[in-house]
């Protein structure tokens, strides 16, 4: 076994990695399981019952609660958190009540088909007496008398910042309290990966177009009121827009879900005025801004500080350089250590996504041992990485290069990657060429395919040097999020968190 050629420091390492618990300061005190969600505390360790705060106004409420968390060291006092938690807790307690129903449908429910036939009836009724009384205009008049139209759906809150603000942090608690069953909190990227694929879903039913015959059918207002009738409340995770298929369909999309009710709480790295900067087209996606705007206040959470990188323990060393002595070594003994602790064998498995296979080489259970080059240098996306974060709890990543420019396509996958098994608390080992703050590098220059698709599409140097697609600048934006990420994922608390054996909840809903 590898395990046993290893040096004694090694060992010890290993040793605290594959322990059953870790050790808890001894300032750790009770607070409710929602502030335990990722870690922009300095102990991770609390949990309690919220039934410690005594349920007087919402605000109220949320200031004695965030109060709790400072003290108990769980937070860190900062006063923009303090202001978007009483912000948040005024929607709170609005959602309690509330419903989209009559934004769906303004006919008034419970009503039976006996009831339902009397008005049908009694409407008939009427309608002879309007059209009598409108064959003598000049000597009857009698107003028209029209439903009231419903009151504004409430307004949601766009949440933005830089990285490690507590942005995700404070969704949660929001989200954890809200007393509606309608309600959803998703990660923007897996939310428009189902959107798509209930659009491709609705295509298929489609029935089949004879020769000669052409129609034309858009199913993205039916799918948003698909969704509106499922759920009043959907809370999202890293707003961004870097595809320009998500962009196309966004402005109608979420058209149909403001209209229809559907409150929107979503956190981001950008401002409203910065999504899809200058991306392809993007005068076609400004009009979603403007209504972005309309239906949601926008609130900046940027205190300066990334609370992922203070005063954490570290679950050991996780993060490993290609160029260590032994560092190929420690990864294969950690390896074999906690395939050890599996019902399993080692060997390939076959994931199937979409209709298409994914094999991943090296498995045991619910570790993977995998390289860059199988998870991002090939054409993987989000729903193959939810995939594996769904089977896998630990995840190995060897070899991951500086990511040049020439390799956006690589740094756009590991970003979305990690975004994923971040959301879901999948653990990661790296091996990587550089810490991860100097993994990505803003140089190499255009490769043979920008140059390719610059002729396709017809743009000169100029216009290209203003596009994201060429300059990489959503990818170093978005890698900043990365490297945070990264961070809390070596720490004790993420570790104990992932650990699948003691916990039944194995991915987010």
């Amino acid at each position: 076994m590898a395990a046993h050629r290893v040096s004694t420091p090694l060992r010890c390492a290993l040793k605290f990695l594959l322990t059953n618990s870790f050790p808890i300061s001894r300032n750790s005190c009770c607070l409710s399981a929602v502030c335990t969600r990722k870690g922009y505390s300095s102990r991770r360790s609390c949990s309690s019952s919220s039934s410690s705060c005594s349920p007087d106004s919402p605000v109220a409420d949320a200031k004695r609660h965030y109060d709790h968390l400072v003290q108990c060291g769980a937070l860190r006092e900062d006063a923009q958190q303090r202001f978007v938690t009483e912000r948040l807790a005024q929607l709170q307690q609005t959602l309690k009540s509330y419903s989209n129903g009559i934004y769906l449908n303004p006919a008034p429910a419970g009503v039976n088909q006996k009831d339902d036939k009397r008005e049908h009836q009694k409407g008939n009724k009427e309608e002879e007496a309007r059209t009598k009384t409108q064959s003598f205009p000049y000597f009857f008049s009698f107003p028209i008398k029209e439903e009231p139209a419903p009151p504004p759906p409430p307004k949601g809150f766009y949440i933005y910042g830089d990285v490690g603000t507590g942005k995700t942090m404070l969704m949660d608690m929001f989200y954890s309290h809200v007393e509606n069953p309608h309600k959803k909190r998703v990660h923007f990227n897996g939310f428009m990966l189902d959107i798509h694929k209930r659009i491709h879903r609705r295509k298929q039913s489609l029935p089949k177009r004879r020769l000669g015959k052409m129609f034309t059918y858009d199913p993205i207002s039916p799918v948003a009121m698909e969704i509106s009738g499922e759920t009043c409340l959907l809370c999202f995770d890293e707003f961004q827009v870097t595809d320009i298929a998500d962009a196309m369909i966004l402005k109608q999309l979420f058209e149909t879900l403001f209209k229809t009710g559907v409150v929107v709480v979503a956190t981001s790295n950008r401002p409203p005025d910065d999504l899809y900067k200058n991306g392809l087209q993007r005068d076609t996606f400004l009009p979603f801004i403007d209504m972005l705007k309309e239906y949601c206040y926008t609130v900046c959470l940027d205190s300066g500080i990334d609370y992922r990188r203070l005063d954490k323990a570290e679950a050991g060393k996780l993060c490993y350089l290609t160029g260590e002595p032994g560092a190929e070594a420690f990864l294969d003994a950690l390896f074999e250590e906690l395939a050890s602790t599996q019902k399993s064998v080692t060997g390939p498995r076959v994931l199937t996504v979409l209709g298409r296979d994914v094999t991943l080489e090296k498995t045991c259970g619910s570790i993977a041992d995998c390289t860059f080059e199988e998870l991002c240098g090939r054409a993987l996306g989000a729903s193959d990485y939810l995939e594996m974060a769904r089977l896998f709890d630990t995840v190995f990543i060897r070899h991951v290069p500086l990511l040049t420019l020439t390799l956006k396509d690589q740094a756009r996958r590991f970003t979305t990657l990690i975004d994923n098994f971040f959301d879901n608390k999948v653990r990661v080992v790296l091996l990587a060429a550089a810490p991860v703050e100097q993994l990505f590098v803003h140089s190499g220059g255009e490769d043979e395919r920008d140059r390719q698709l610059l002729d396709d599409l017809g743009l000169s140097g100029d216009a290209a040097e203003r596009l994201t697609l060429f300059t990489a600048e959503e990818e170093i934006f978005a890698f900043q999020r990365t490297v945070s990420r990264l961070t809390e994922m070596q720490t004790e608390a993420y570790w104990m968190e992932g650990d699948r054996r003691h916990s039944k909840k194995h991915m987010k809903t």
